[in-house]
């Protein structure tokens, strides 16, 4: 099975169940489930099929979960960028990826024009509205009807084709990429959703910019499990007050950030209440800071 695959059985089993929240706003798996259906199907009218590079650069947004479901679909590979990467270096990353289309918001796309030029050619370009607005139904719209077919169109022999291609942050020298197919991908979340465990009931609190690798279990885990997924904006995720409050709030069970986001949560007065999982990683891991986790009420 593929990452879209396990979505769907989760949508037809509980469509109006909560899949996403963000921004105060509530997505049901069927919410998700149509708008993934019609990405799939602005990407196809585009010419994006099997093996094609999706790039899409944007903050975390409802759409971003669409796209890469959309993605999987049609068995292309979505190639997220990093929203705060130079426009040198995001132009090296289309050229690098080979990717065939980009979406990013009017703010983005200003930005990176003259470079965009020699590119033309090959690349499609699509603006997503201007920045922070996160609304892609403009070019929804061009989408031919909402009967297009898509959970057979990607074979399971896709499982070992590229699904994802991340980069890095280019701290030293050009970012650079590796390809995650599916097998990688559904191999390790099937992994973590065992232990230390997710399932149905759980609400993931997702703080990671979706164009970094842990974003993989903040993102996917609970769509392939049928959970839902607490998105943060890039202010809420940076802020130790908000993410209290967003914690108090939005009844999350689980949350995976890097030591440094722990500490800022412990140092802002968080006393540990309201998450049932914690999971520490992608940094060294100070004693004194495990000491003081491990002595809250979470596992």
């Amino acid at each position: 099975m593929q990452v879209h695959q396990f979505f769907d059985f989760h949508c037809q089993r509980n469509p109006g169940n909560l899949c996403l929240m963000f921004a105060g706003v509530q997505y049901s798996y069927h919410d998700i489930a149509m708008q993934s259906q019609q990405l799939a199907q602005s990407l196809a009218a585009q010419g994006i099929s099997h093996g094609d590079r999706v790039a899409v650069l944007c903050e975390n947004c409802p759409e971003y979960l669409s796209l890469m479901i959309a993605c999987s679909r049609i068995a292309a590979v979505l190639v997220p960028i990093n929203y705060r990467l130079a426009p040198a270096e995001v132009l090296f990353v289309l050229q690098d990826a080979h990717a065939s289309i980009l979406l990013a918001p009017d703010g983005k796309l200003s930005e990176l024009v003259d470079g965009l030029r020699p590119l033309i050619g090959y690349l499609t370009v699509v603006s997503t509205t201007d920045q922070g607005a996160h609304n892609w139904q403009q070019w929804l719209n061009q989408a031919m009807d909402s009967s297009f077919a898509t959970n057979d169109s990607a074979p399971e022999s896709n499982t070992h084709s590229a699904f994802l291609q991340l980069y890095t942050s280019g701290t030293t020298g050009n970012p650079k990429g590796v390809q995650v197919t599916q097998a990688d991908l559904i191999n390790f979340l099937l992994s973590v959703k065992d232990k230390p465990g997710l399932d149905q009931t759980d609400s993931l609190l997702a703080v990671t910019t979706i164009s970094f690798d842990i974003a993989g279990l903040e993102i996917y885990l609970p769509l392939i499990t049928g959970a839902t997924i607490v998105l943060l904006e890039r202010e809420q995720a940076s802020d130790g007050a908000s993410l209290i409050k967003v914690i108090k709030n939005s009844g999350a069970t689980v949350m995976q950030a890097t030591p440094i986001t722990w500490r800022l949560l412990l140092e802002a007065g968080w006393d540990g209440k309201g998450l049932k999982k914690i999971l520490c990683g992608g940094e060294a891991f100070p004693v004194d800071l495990a000491n003081q986790l491990i002595h809250t009420p979470a596992q």
